[in-house]
């Protein structure tokens, strides 16, 4: 009806036009859902640009667009003079700028969850002038794992023993702190980033990395200016990166042999063969590995796409990625390095049997499901970010999509920046010794 309204009322605007008349009348606006509210005058329609994130709540966005950046903050949803997308209230993944990602609180952060690196004695004297600060300094409520403070170079710490009787301690897997920690400080490796992931299985607090591994690949922070650099997320002066999930369904067909009785109360051992199933959900951050095992046949796994068998994955396995997974095991399996900005799910074959079998990059959204092939010789193992390592039989099926709870991990300076700093530092992407210059008379010969 909007849309009909707004058709007469630019006819008779542009009746009154070609008829000359002297009376000057302005553009009517109307607007329609179609154009998501955007005004729309009788000279030219014009768009407003809505800001998006990989979460599932609107960003807050400027609506000055900065043209440097290929995808604005969203893609235009008309196309031509009639023609529209359908609006879909389940999207979950959009695009925005990078640059417009920056972290801001709706109240001052109260409590924040460190996580350190168990047995790492290099890691001690740091976590103590941290938690120190945290808790004298800024008075936030501390969270750590009871495990961390089970070490004996901490429990047998008497001057630090007056800090961790104001922390609070948890458990894995069996206490819920989802609802209780604003954000999260993590002192060690990428793998104590992984680990802050698998404790959250829907919303995740912001997450500042600092370098204390070995690698450091999405630890970007350095720890030897850690008081300033605190203090500046606390006051939500940052840019952030949301890292996509997976989100993963493990659905398990358990075989239980029964006794039965027939009709002149004879036991029938074995007779009968029931079935009841078994499903695990996962959130996962880096990768999906599913491979041969133990056995020495090839791996032999079906790959379906929203329903439709994709291919046969012949070989030792197959891993399914996040961006964020894409420079771990899948870039040293042969496949592509993407940004983790980028909305996308890649599929990668380890050591496929066929020469022709490439990585290749799907959208984000798309559900995935893997299947031990009906004739396959052997079984199936499959593991989550290298964790929670199980056995796939036949019957058994792993369900793959995008998770609409990202990671979202502060930035040292901006996604970009700070994504390129690791390939150079960490990975030594490009690095090579440069070709000598050249001069006019070396031309000559």
């Amino acid at each position: 009806m909007c849309c009909q309204v707004m058709c007469d009322s630019l006819r008779a605007w542009q009746s009154e036009m070609d008829a000359g008349s002297e009376v000057r009348l302005e553009a009517p606006t109307f607007c329609c859902s179609t154009c998501e509210g955007a005004p729309i005058t009788g000279r030219r329609p014009t768009q407003r640009m809505k800001a998006r994130s990989l979460s599932t709540s609107s960003a807050t966005y400027s609506d000055h667009r900065r043209t440097q950046w290929l995808h604005g903050p969203s893609p235009v949803t008309t196309f031509g003079p009639k023609a529209c997308m359908l609006q879909n209230p389940h999207a979950v993944m959009h695009i925005q700028d990078p640059a417009s990602q920056r972290l801001t609180w709706n109240k001052p952060p109260k409590s924040v969850l460190v996580i350190k690196k168990i047995r790492d004695a290099s890691l001690l004297q740091p976590f103590k002038e941290l938690c120190t600060f945290l808790t004298e300094v800024k008075n936030l409520m501390v969270y750590v794992e009871k495990k961390v403070l089970d070490d004996p170079a901490i429990s047998d710490d008497e001057v630090f023993a007056a800090i961790t009787k104001k922390f609070c301690t948890f458990r894995e897997d069996l206490d819920d702190i989802s609802n209780r920690v604003d954000f999260i400080i993590c002192l060690g490796g990428d793998g104590t980033l992984l680990y802050a992931s698998s404790l959250f299985q829907e919303s995740v607090p912001p997450v500042m990395a600092f370098h204390l591994g070995s690698l450091g690949f999405l630890t970007p922070f350095k720890f030897d200016t850690y008081q300033s650099q605190v203090t500046q997320i606390i006051e939500g002066n940052a840019g952030i990166v949301l890292r996509s999930r997976l989100q993963v369904r493990v659905l398990k067909e358990n075989w239980e042999k029964k006794d039965t009785v027939d009709e002149k109360g004879i036991i029938l051992t074995n007779k009968d063969l029931e079935t009841s199933r078994k499903a695990m959900q996962y959130q996962v951050l880096n990768e999906v590995v599913v491979d041969r095992g133990p056995s020495s046949y090839l791996s032999n796994v079906d790959l379906f796409l929203d329903g439709h068998l994709i291919t046969t994955v012949q070989g030792d396995g197959l891993i399914v990625s996040t961006p964020t997974g894409s420079t771990a095991y899948a870039v040293a399996a042969g496949a592509s390095m993407i940004h983790p900005n980028v909305p996308a799910i890649m599929i990668t074959p380890i050591c496929p049997h066929s020469l022709s079998f490439r990585p290749i990059v799907v959208p984000a959204g798309v559900e995935l499901q893997i299947k031990l092939s009906p004739d396959a010789r052997n079984t199936a193992w499959v593991s989550f970010d290298g964790r929670k390592r199980q056995e796939i039989c036949h019957g058994d099926s792993i369900t793959i999509t995008t998770s609409c709870f990202p990671v979202p991990s502060i930035c040292f300076r901006d996604p970009v920046n700070d994504w390129f700093e690791s390939l150079a530092t960490c990975l030594h992407w490009n690095v090579r010794k440069k070709q000598n210059y050249l001069s006019s008379e070396d031309e000559e010969f």
